[in-house]
């Protein structure tokens, strides 16, 4: 290794204590140990029977009474860093032993990387990739494809290489970039921030790489749920605010007339034949949000 930089790790824990006490312990097991682990405890309960495992030196908790989402959460933990690099670890996740040295090796080596995800696998399939990458977002649906989706893991992906987006499951950032950038905007609640965030960062000049020597195996939707109606929402939602952010005029045109004539009648149509009514619920709020900027209480988090 070519330094041994102090290592701030965040995850945000939401009513998930179990699952956030494995990733604790897999975090235990790493060979690198110069880091802090902070916890965002988020909507804590004290009355809740299980807690975090405090039992390591290197963690520190810190409880919010209120949910403050992914962004938010993240963001708090980051004002509390004081790592060279900050390192957002979903709390659904575990790390192999030699997970943490060739990212810090990759930022160490080359300035011009503003934040870095590892390779990123699935827990319960490990030998299948869900993230080798992103492509690049359709600047009118705002769709995003992950690249080796699914795909079985053939050893296709061993050097560093540069891509669109960072993974907000699991992503190291300098700290100084950081400072240059922000913190994440806490107006998307959950989902698409890291893409909103790693925008900022190429904006800065920053390149975005995928390390796979580095990696993760991630459980999944453990606090949102699989195709729950509170992912569809807040997808849905901040799809439409990644375009008011990111395009262009001439794009926003054309995404408002895609949404407009195809995309919500489409959907509408579709969850109301399958009778997905809690989806089209969902799936309408989001809408309704982009024009009156309320959420409504049953997507509130508490």
């Amino acid at each position: 290794m070519i330094d041994n930089p102090l290592v701030s790790v965040i995850t945000v824990n939401y009513k998930n204590t179990r699952v956030t006490n494995q990733l604790l312990y897999s975090i235990g097991e790493l060979f690198f140990k110069n880091l802090e682990v902070i916890v965002i405890d988020n909507a804590f309960d004290s009355t809740a029977s299980e807690s975090i495992d405090s039992c390591y030196d290197f963690v520190k908790i810190i409880r919010s009474v209120k949910n403050l989402g992914f962004a938010g959460g993240n963001n708090l933990g980051i004002k509390h860093a004081k790592g060279k690099y900050i390192l957002l670890l979903n709390n659904d996740t575990e790390v192999h032993p030699m997970f943490m040295e060739p990212m810090i090796n990759l930022l160490e080596a080359n300035e011009s990387i503003g934040a870095v995800s590892p390779l990123i696998k699935y827990y319960y399939k490990p030998e299948y990739i869900q993230y080798a990458g992103f492509s690049s977002i359709n600047k009118i649906t705002q769709r995003i494809q992950s690249i080796a989706y699914n795909q079985l893991d053939r050893g296709q992906y061993t050097k560093e290489f540069e891509t669109h987006f960072a993974h907000g499951c699991a992503m190291m950032i300098p700290k100084k970039v950081i400072n240059e950038v922000g913190y994440m905007n806490e107006d998307f609640f959950l989902y698409y921030e890291e893409h909103d965030w790693s925008e900022r960062i190429k904006n800065k000049g920053y390149k975005i790489f995928v390390q796979p020597k580095s990696v993760v195996f991630h459980k999944e939707s453990t606090s949102t749920g699989i195709g729950s109606p509170l992912k569809t929402y807040f997808i849905n939602r901040n799809r439409i605010l990644f375009m008011t952010l990111h395009n262009k005029a001439f794009y926003k045109c054309l995404s408002l007339l895609y949404w407009g004539l195809i995309s919500i009648p489409f959907n509408i149509i579709n969850l109301t034949l399958h009778g997905k009514i809690k989806h089209l619920s969902a799936y309408v709020d989001s809408i309704l949000w982009t024009i009156t900027k309320k959420t409504k209480k049953r997507w509130i988090l508490s």
